[in-house]
């Protein structure tokens, strides 16, 4: 590649990922992260458990009639405070949806995977150690929303990275498999 062109590119890199630190010659070539359907189903997922919520209340709130004043305060916390519970447990999946990514430079690959707010990994291994890259989908749901799991096997100790609920395409596990053939030429060219 020009010089110039993967200075450009690197540039862009830094800006768009300024958490990454990325090397002086190095750019991102792919950015993958979990499939949408991921997402939804934490909106879903919410959205069921506040309408169950508040369908609940509103039950209650009928019969409030054989409720003091005190059972009345009562029930509203409750409903608050479950509400309250619903939202930020779904706040949280998000942020842990946002934290899952894997990042293919030029030269290394980047998994940052989040299982909590406090628990989370970060996996670097360069790009000439990988020795297979596959994709594997598995069931019904996977197939029909295009999500499947993205594994690279390294040289050696033959560690396996796994990014689960990958929404890769075909055409871009070709081009990850090419630039793994790339770094690997450029590594004996050395």
């Amino acid at each position: 590649m020009d010089e110039s062109l993967a200075r450009i590119r690197h540039e862009r890199s830094v800006k768009d990922y300024p958490d990454l630190n990325l090397k002086d010659d190095e750019y991102i070539e792919f950015a993958f992260k979990r499939a949408h359907i991921c997402l939804m189903m934490i909106v879903i997922s919410v959205t069921i458990a506040i309408i169950a919520i508040l369908l609940v209340f509103l039950t209650i709130l009928l019969a409030q009639e054989r409720l003091g004043e005190s059972g009345r305060s009562f029930v509203f916390i409750i409903l608050f405070t479950l509400l309250a519970f619903t939202i930020i447990s779904g706040c949280i999946a998000v942020r842990i949806y946002n934290g899952n990514r894997l990042y293919i430079t030029n030269q290394r690959v980047i998994q940052k995977i989040m299982h909590t707010p406090f628990v989370h990994s970060i996996n670097v291994i360069d790009l000439s150690s990988v020795e297979d890259a596959s994709y594997h989908q598995e069931g019904f749901f996977s197939a029909i929303f295009h999500f499947g799991t993205l594994r690279l096997s390294t040289v050696g100790d033959e560690t396996t990275y796994t990014f689960k609920f990958s929404d890769i395409s075909s055409k871009d596990l070709e081009s990850v498999t090419r630039l793994i053939s790339d770094a690997k030429k450029s590594k004996d060219d050395d």
